[in-house]
C-alpha cells in the first residue's frame, strides 16, 4: 500500500532491481539506488491483478486503461494531507461526548387512571 499516492491504480516494476513499487517515491524509500529510466514499463493492475507492458515512447490516450479489465489507471493522484484535530471532536467517531437532550416518551401502562375509575365506579 502506497503512503504517497492514496489512489494508486497500478504497481510499477522497477527495471533496475526488478521489484514492484506503487510509485517512484516508494522505490526511493526502500532501495539503495536511483530508479533507472526506461522506454518500456511493466505495470500490475491493482483491480484485476494482471501484469502488462507499455511502450512509453508511443503512449496514447487509449493506453491509460488496463488491457485486461479496462481500469483507468492514469488518474489524478490523491496525496495524503496533514491535519490537526482533537480526539473526540468528531461525533461520528466518538459519541460518548454528546448529551442526549431528547425526552423519553412514557409508554402507557396496562391500567390507565380513566380505565381504573370506570371499573371501580
Amino acid at each position: 500500500m502506497c503512503k504517497h499516492i492514496l489512489n494508486a491504480q497500478v504497481a510499477i516494476r522497477a527495471p533496475c532491481c526488478k521489484k514492484w513499487f506503487d510509485c517512484p517515491q516508494c522505490h526511493a524509500d526502500k532501495a539503495d539506488h536511483p530508479l533507472q529510466k526506461t522506454e518500456e514499463m511493466a505495470f500490475l493492475c491493482k483491480k484485476c491483478k494482471k501484469a502488462f507492458r507499455k511502450d512509453m515512447s508511443d503512449y496514447e490516450d487509449e493506453d491509460e486503461y488496463c488491457p485486461h479489465c479496462d481500469n483507468h489507471y492514469v488518474v489524478e493522484a490523491k496525496t495524503p494531507a496533514a491535519a490537526l484535530g482533537v480526539e473526540g471532536e468528531d461525533a461520528r467517531m466518538d459519541s460518548r461526548l454528546l448529551k442526549d437532550d431528547r425526552v423519553k416518551e412514557q409508554a402507557p401502562s396496562a391500567f390507565t387512571q380513566p380505565d381504573l375509575d370506570a371499573q371501580l365506579g
